[in-house]
């Protein structure tokens, strides 16, 4: 019996351990990921047609929106939504960056997707550019984005994009700060983007 007691104890002691082991690195491997920069590295170029790489999120707090041209409620919303909010919290325009990546690149080439931010806004920047490497960018930044056809019985004809809504937020540096959703309070908006900006 007193065999099995300490054999009891000494199995209580090493599964302990162990937790204790799993705890700590689980606490340091989520500390490394809220340390490290947002996304993934990518090459694409502006609305302009100038390169852009992940290294223009790191300058200073960021403002990133996913969506397309031809999008017909959700995008125009939200930079009509994101412009007002950014001439609220940095009228200057030097405190803050804010993009608009699209993830229909066959039909958003950088000039068409300049024009189109550029009648909403002058404070947001589009990005474009090969469709794998959109993709990849995209997918990098955990953004969801689906090709649906707009007529069933013609699959391969005019199509939108369902695609995630929301506006990401990340600190100088790029990491993760949170997000706007779709529709949100403007009020709640605006301070979000005031924290980001106070650090």
């Amino acid at each position: 019996m007193a065999a099995i007691r300490t054999v009891l104890i000494v199995l209580i002691v090493i599964l302990g351990l162990a937790f204790a082991w799993l705890a700590f690195e689980w606490s340091r491997s989520d500390t490394q990921v809220a340390g490290a920069p947002y996304g993934v590295a990518f090459e694409l170029v502006d609305q302009t047609g100038a390169p852009i790489t992940e290294a223009a999120f790191r300058e200073k707090p960021t403002a990133l929106f996913f969506g397309f041209t031809h999008c017909p409620d959700v995008c125009p919303t939200t930079l009509f939504e994101l412009d007002g909010w950014l001439r609220k919290v940095d009228p200057n325009g030097d405190k803050m960056n804010a993009y608009f990546v699209t993830v229909d690149p066959e039909r958003d080439s950088y000039d068409i997707l300049g024009q189109y931010v550029s009648n909403v806004s002058d404070r947001i920047t589009g990005i474009s550019g090969d469709p794998a490497k959109i993709r990849a960018m995209a997918k990098g930044f955990n953004v969801y984005f689906k090709k649906v056809p707009t007529d069933t019985n013609d699959p391969d004809g005019d199509y939108v994009m369902d695609h995630t809504a929301s506006v990401f937020l990340l600190h100088n540096g790029g990491q993760f700060k949170g997000t706007i959703s779709f529709g949100e309070d403007s009020d709640v908006a605006v301070k979000k983007l005031e924290n980001l900006i106070s650090g």
